[in-house]
């Protein structure tokens, strides 16, 4: 759904007890699809370490949370321009670590082509790098041709690849206890390096894995990374209530996004943990103005950028792969059986649900899809933006948003000069760190070692 403009209830004046997470999400030159053709767009931006270690700093100067990075590990012809070539994720914060203090960061990495050992010593040591700043988004990948790239031709079942994240989550985690806090003794007079009874071999064996463990990298500075799930079907909703920290997730929609927010705790509870314990931030991708008027000719310009065909075959890959190409793209979408599909399955129910409720045409449903991929778009002023989260945190439709820049750097500037300025003042948003690592910041416990009495 497209926000242009909003105008805040004027009944709504007490201060609310909670305030917003909020992370930055970068993408390359932008989350539009065609935003690497704007005039103000750096053009090796995908690959240019410098860029990213600005944009970094510009985000831990607003006093976001985490700066957040996605990842795949397959492409084509038609792939989104930022992920054609890109940094692989941990690599790149390893480095962004260095010249940022207290930002989070985070980084996707898949359950499906990854084994649990690897992904634990990985984020455990950019814990350590960062003083405990790592954060892990648990993805099951959705790309059928990335089978392809792992020796194998076709992609695990949606079901099964959820089957399969649970279990490499549980490995991981109890690989990250592997080492009690005080295990390394470092005794140079006894000879005495470490205390045997606290490092810990895992000896798991399951449906998917056999890990027997230990992890050859200490507890780290946060215990262990903060765990996010970006998965909103049923399956994704049933991982994140039992492992997730944070939820990002795409809803575009208020009294939907309400019905999400209420069900996911809902299940946090079932799952015996508590509400507060999962943060839900939908993904928001705002473009600001000092007007309405501009802020919809800086959308329009971005979306007269968009190539039919790139657009095109983002929205069919969101539908599964169904070639649209024998439709008329001024025509409404066919109807389409979703039990055909083997993708993101929540992602197919958004862009489905988008094109019923607003009776878009194909042409103008690839376009709302390939600017935003299906995410909230917002369109108006930085007051009315701030008007929208605070909404959004009231009536429990979100605890944050994950903002998702459309073009950078001058998205993220904006949102942090003339946005984030605007919360602090309401309230609705902090005005300094109140801790050196992830967890302080987003004010989640420690997980407390499973071996420790």
């Amino acid at each position: 759904m497209i926000h242009v403009g909003y105008r805040k209830d004027e009944e709504q004046v007490s201060q609310p007890k909670r305030k917003l997470k909020l992370g930055v999400f970068i993408a390359g030159t932008g989350h539009h699809v065609a935003s690497w053709r704007h005039p103000n767009a750096v053009p090796d931006a995908a690959m240019n370490l410098d860029y990213f270690k600005q944009l970094a700093k510009k985000a831990e100067e607003g006093k976001l949370d985490l700066l957040f990075l996605a990842d795949s590990l397959s492409i084509n012809q038609t792939s989104h321009p930022n992920v054609l070539t890109r940094f692989e994720p941990l690599t790149l914060l390893s480095s962004i670590a260095e010249s940022t203090s207290t930002i989070g960061l985070a980084a996707t990495a898949s359950t499906t082509y990854s084994e649990p050992f690897h992904i634990a010593r990985q984020f455990a040591s950019l814990d350590h790098l960062s003083g405990g700043r790592a954060a892990w988004n648990v993805v099951t990948s959705s790309i059928e041709e990335t089978a392809k790239n792992f020796s194998g031709e076709e992609h695990l079942a949606h079901h099964k690849r959820y089957e399969r994240a649970e279990e490499f989550v549980e490995v991981v985690k109890g690989l990250w206890d592997s080492w009690e806090e005080d295990a390394l003794v470092r005794n140079k007079e006894t000879g005495e390096f470490f205390e045997s009874s606290k490092l810990h071999e895992l000896q798991h064996k399951g449906e998917f894995f056999s890990v027997r463990g230990p992890l050859n990298v200490s507890r780290t500075p946060q215990g262990q990374p903060v765990i996010i799930q970006a998965g909103s079907s049923e399956d994704g909703q049933k991982l994140a209530a039992k492992t997730a920290e944070l939820i990002f997730t795409a809803q575009n929609d208020l009294d939907k996004a309400k019905e999400f927010y209420q069900s996911l705790k809902g299940k946090v509870e079932a799952a015996g943990r508590a509400r507060e314990d999962v943060s839900i931030m939908p993904g928001i991708f705002p473009i600001i103005a000092d007007t309405e008027e501009e802020a919809q000719a800086k959308y329009e310009e971005l979306q007269e950028l968009i190539v039919p065909e790139i657009g095109l075959s983002i929205l069919q890959n969101y539908l599964g792969g169904i070639d649209l190409s024998q439709y008329p793209l001024d025509g409404p979408l066919p109807e389409i059986d979703p039990s055909t599909s083997n993708a993101v399955k929540s992602r197919f129910d958004l862009v489905m649900n988008m094109a019923r409720k607003d009776n878009l045409t194909i042409r103008q449903l690839y376009q709302s899809v390939a600017g935003s991929r299906g995410h909230n778009i917002f369109i108006g002023t930085p007051q009315q933006l701030a008007d929208v989260m605070e909404t959004w945190l009231r009536e429990e439709a979100a605890d944050g948003f994950n903002v998702m820049p459309p073009l950078l750097p001058e998205g993220l500037d904006v949102f942090v000069d003339r946005v984030v300025p605007i919360l602090q003042e309401r309230g609705l948003f902090k005005t300094d760190y109140t801790g050196q690592t992830l967890r302080e910041n987003l004010g989640l416990t420690e997980p407390k070692n499973r071996y420790t009495t």
